[in-house]
């Protein structure tokens, strides 16, 4: 799948959904009623298409990005194990690999997710979940902080 047809699924699948592109890459927020200061949202989604924020991926090969999702950490440690401590996070894995579910190289440790370029039935069969987790983990913690209100 491309960049635009993981865009197009994220925003069209998931209500609430407000998207920021900096230098090429694509932040994806929930933010229902767009009442969260810039400052104070946090993305469950990144599409990542440069190597700006780190090198580990190699993404300014043609055509290569990384798609980034935050779990939860019961999914997380059922898809590596248990929680792997400091810079041990990811090792082993080849993290410029495509169509790969592994843990972020740089987040994973705060239990997020990369896959880069995924097909399409890993994207189905794997991506989606993922997705639908982290959508649902934000839709949970907007209600937490509305209902403290």
């Amino acid at each position: 799948m491309n960049e635009e047809a993981v865009t197009a699924y994220i925003t069209g699948t998931f209500d609430g959904i407000d998207t920021v592109v900096a230098s090429g890459n694509t932040f994806f927020f929930y933010n229902p009623v767009s009442d969260l200061p810039p400052d104070h949202n946090f993305p469950i989604v990144t599409l990542v298409t440069n190597d700006l924020y780190d090198q580990f991926s190699n993404l300014n090969r043609p055509d290569v990005y990384r798609l980034n999702i935050g779990i939860s950490k019961s999914t997380f440690q059922s898809l590596f194990g248990a929680q792997q401590r400091g810079d041990d996070v990811g090792k082993g894995y080849d993290f410029t690999a495509l169509d790969q579910v592994m843990p972020h190289p740089v987040y994973g440790r705060m239990y997020w997710v990369c896959v880069l370029n995924p097909r399409e039935t890993t994207f189905k069969t794997a991506v989606q979940p993922l997705l639908a987790e982290a959508y649902e983990m934000a839709v949970r913690k907007k209600a937490a902080r509305t209902a403290r209100r």
